[in-house]
Parts: C-alpha cells; sequence; structure tokens
C-alpha cells in the first residue's frame, strides 16, 4: 500500500513539474513583441523658421523661385561637412541630379563619398556639369537655419514617430500622423509667423531642422529613410548622408548606419536633419528609421549670416 501511494505521488509531482516547465503554446509565442524594450513612439522637437515668399515685401530671394537649371533634384549645395556652429555650409548653386545612385535592392541613396562604404551592386549618381541655380547666394542662404530679424520667424514643432508593432521601425508621415493628415500635407506653421501664403490657406515657406541622437549598433542593419520635399540633408556625426537639395515633389534616400566605417558601436552619435519648403503647390515628410533616436536640444539661436568656412 505504502508503494502505491508513493508511485502516485512521484508520477502527481512529474506531471506538475512536466506542467511548469512545459513551452508556451506557439501562438502565445507568436504574439510576443520582440522589441518590447521599446518605445511606442519618440517625440523629436525641432524648429521651423517662416519666410515670406519672394515677390511680397521683405520675401526671401529663395522661397516661391524656381531653380534655372528648371524643378528637381540637385547635389553639392552643402558642403559634406557640418559648420562649426552645427549648421550646413554653402557649396554651391547645385548640380541637377540626372541619374540617381542606388543600392542592389534598388533603394536610392547618396551618390559616392570617401566617408561611405560602398557595396557591390552600388549604382552612381550623375549629375549635370554645371552649377545650375537651385538657389540663390550664399548670403541669402546662410538665412535659411539661423534667426535674421525681419526675415524669419522660429517657431518650436514637435514631430511624433510611432513604432510599428512587433517591429523595430519608427514612422512619421504626414499622411498618417493625426495632426497633419487633415491638412493634406506636411505644414507644421499654419497660421503662424508671417501668416500663410495670399490665397493658399497654407504656409508654403519654411525650413525646419532637428537634432537627434541614437547609439550605434554595429552590424545590427539599422537604417534611416526620408521622404519629402522641398530640399533635405540629413547629417549623422556632422557628415553628410542623405543629399536631396532643390525645389522638387516628393523623393526618397535612405543611409545604412553599417555604411559608415567610422562608428563605433555602442557609442552616441548625432543625426541632424534639414529640411526645407520653398515652393507651392504641396509639402510632405516621411520619416522611417530603425535607430531609437533621442531627441537633443533644439537648435540654438543662430543669428546673421557668416563667412563661408574653408572646404
Amino acid at each position: 500500500m505504502q508503494k502505491t501511494r508513493t508511485i502516485a505521488l512521484t508520477l502527481l509531482l512529474a506531471g506538475g513539474a512536466g506542467m511548469m516547465l512545459s513551452p508556451a503554446p506557439t501562438h502565445a509565442r507568436q504574439s510576443a513583441d520582440p522589441f518590447a524594450r521599446l518605445p511606442s513612439s519618440i517625440t523629436l522637437t525641432g524648429v521651423a523658421r517662416d519666410f515670406r515668399e519672394r515677390g511680397v515685401t521683405n520675401g526671401h530671394p529663395d522661397f516661391e523661385r524656381q531653380p534655372t537649371g528648371g524643378f528637381g533634384v540637385y547635389n553639392r549645395m552643402v558642403q559634406d561637412d557640418l559648420g562649426s556652429d552645427g549648421a550646413p555650409v554653402f557649396r554651391s548653386t547645385g548640380q541637377r541630379v540626372t541619374g540617381w545612385a542606388t543600392d542592389r535592392q534598388g533603394r536610392r541613396i547618396i551618390g559616392s563619398k570617401s566617408y561611405i562604404t560602398a557595396r557591390q551592386g552600388d549604382t552612381d549618381v550623375t549629375l549635370s556639369t554645371t552649377a545650375t541655380g537651385a538657389l540663390t547666394t550664399q548670403q541669402n542662404f546662410d538665412q535659411w537655419y539661423r534667426d535674421v530679424n525681419g526675415t524669419n520667424v522660429r517657431i518650436e514643432v514637435p514631430l511624433n514617430l510611432t513604432r510599428i508593432p512587433n517591429t523595430n521601425r519608427f514612422v512619421f508621415d504626414d499622411r498618417l500622423d493625426p495632426s497633419f493628415s487633415a491638412m493634406g500635407g506636411f505644414w507644421p506653421i499654419n497660421n503662424q509667423g508671417f501668416g500663410n501664403s495670399a490665397n493658399d490657406n497654407k504656409n508654403f515657406h519654411f525650413t525646419f531642422e532637428i537634432n537627434s541622437s541614437f547609439i550605434y549598433e554595429a552590424g545590427a542593419g539599422q537604417t534611416f529613410t526620408f521622404a519629402g520635399d522641398d530640399d533635405i540633408w540629413v547629417f549623422i556625426d556632422g557628415k553628410l548622408v542623405i543629399d536631396l537639395g532643390g525645389v522638387h515633389g516628393r523623393e526618397e534616400q535612405t543611409i545604412e548606419a553599417d555604411r559608415l566605417g567610422w562608428l563605433v558601436g555602442g557609442r552616441r552619435y548625432s543625426l541632424k536633419i534639414f529640411f526645407a519648403e520653398r515652393h507651392r503647390t504641396g509639402s510632405n515628410c516621411r520619416i522611417e528609421t530603425t535607430l531609437n533616436l533621442q531627441s537633443e536640444a533644439v537648435p540654438p539661436r543662430l543669428t546673421g549670416w557668416r563667412e563661408q568656412e574653408p572646404r
């Protein structure tokens, strides 16, 4: 009798242990978010600067102006390195892109740079042979991302990037964001600054910049993609990695962090975005990234304009 009770108890304990150690059902494992450690959203606070369009009193010559080389994407408007004050440095009035640089997946990328690792399957950008007037002068360009009394008005604007469930991808899209989708585009300062454009009920003439940072994870395939219009420049650790200057429709470019060979895993690096909306009739902005960005201090109140820095 004792032996029978012992066997029964042993079986009961074994069964209980088995129940405790058995894996969760397959459907439960699949529903778990592998990126739950990441935030559900990221808020980046940037600075918009409102301008008057050319043709009105105190209007800026670069806003509502058609480039002399025609509408389109222009490269070489800014230097490859940010200036000592953290703003883009004028390089030229730009050369129009006549053929896109792409990677083997067909994504558009920046043209070849000595500091960006080329990969098999890349094609390089082709440009017009002459500078073709995507902007007017260095002095006028130096006002885009600096506070100039009477020329622009500074307004802080937050952007919210939402994580796509069960992924490490964060997205801001004016077509989906509740603050912008009802407007039909990216107009962050409607009815502010110098006011909306005449007869349009939209504020079409502004620049926008964001200071952020991220921790580089070597070999993790971190990417950053920006799509929009008009001018778009993105810098990582002070180096130009996305170049979509000029007055154009919605265009897109991607940078892979692993192509930046000087980055060290586990270290934090800056990512700065510079955007300009310069012409009717549309304005749009989309960011998609696997970088866990952190908002940094809003851009300082830079004033005036400077002499061009050495190349």
